[in-house]
């Protein structure tokens, strides 16, 4: 997956392919697309090929600056209705095909220098404003807010994302950025939605899930592969998360995928 700091979109547009996020499992046929900042992909497996034999898909950076201007630049009261989830089910549903209608525009040009040069920055905003008016919009409005109260909790979630498997204390993360360990999980909650070591332990938990669905490999392989050194720890961890045994919620995860 994209490794970058920048808000992206992940659109797929021939293939499908399985994203694996913090909060679960989600295939993206041809047309759909993922919002980093709302449930950043950690892995992705492709799913199936175009007939004749090609998985593509397109990632469109988007500064913080990028998406900043765009909401300065909103009329009325449409940010306090973005922001509250106020728009119509149907304006939300049209301009999440316009993000959609939006890319394939920039993806036609991306073999023009100098087209690209001049209308991708102008597309690019048509990509952000569409996006603040669909149905990831209020997420999307409210991660952009966290980033700028909280960037150098982003910094640290990164860190964790890159190193979950490994063993850290909050002492120390809290070190990292010279903050007392009572203010860092103060601010790390406040803008990530949970505490350090929880969003460890989903990671761990999300990666496990990957490893034995799409890699056939045992509890015991995928428990000790993301971090865990006890199995019975793991499996209650699971359980706890995911609502059922390990086995049990492959089985029933196979089962749905198949339908």
């Amino acid at each position: 997956m994209p490794q970058t700091e920048n808000f992206y979109i992940y659109t797929v547009l021939d293939g499908s392919i399985r994203l694996f996020t913090p909060s679960g499992i989600m295939d993206y046929m041809p047309g759909q697309f993922s919002v980093s900042k709302i449930d950043t992909p950690t892995s992705g497996h492709v799913l199936t090929f175009s007939e004749k034999g090609y998985f593509l898909a397109l990632v469109i950076e988007l500064t913080l600056n990028d998406v900043i201007s765009v909401l300065l630049d909103l009329d009325g009261n449409l940010a306090e209705q973005i922001a509250n989830s106020e728009l119509d089910s149907t304006v939300m549903s049209m301009s999440d095909n316009n993000v959609i209608a939006s890319i394939y525009r920039l993806f036609s040009i991306m073999n023009e220098p100098v087209q690209l040069a001049f209308m991708g920055k102008h597309i690019k905003r048509e990509i952000a404003f569409f996006i603040l008016c669909g149905s990831c919009g209020s997420q999307f409005l409210q991660s952009i807010i966290n980033i700028q109260q909280a960037g150098e909790i982003y910094e640290i979630n990164r860190w964790i994302k890159e190193n979950f498997r490994n063993s850290f204390t909050v002492e120390e993360l809290a070190e990292k950025r010279n903050m007392s360990v009572s203010l860092f999980h103060q601010k790390f909650k406040s803008a990530v939605g949970m505490a350090p070591l929880q969003c460890q332990k989903r990671l761990r938990l999300t990666e496990s899930r990957r490893l034995m669905l799409d890699e056939n490999r045992n509890v015991t392989e995928a428990s000790l592969e993301v971090g865990y050194e006890s199995v019975s720890q793991f499996t209650r961890d699971y359980r706890k998360m995911f609502g059922l045994k390990p086995k049990e919620d492959i089985l029933n995860l196979r089962s749905q995928l198949k339908k």
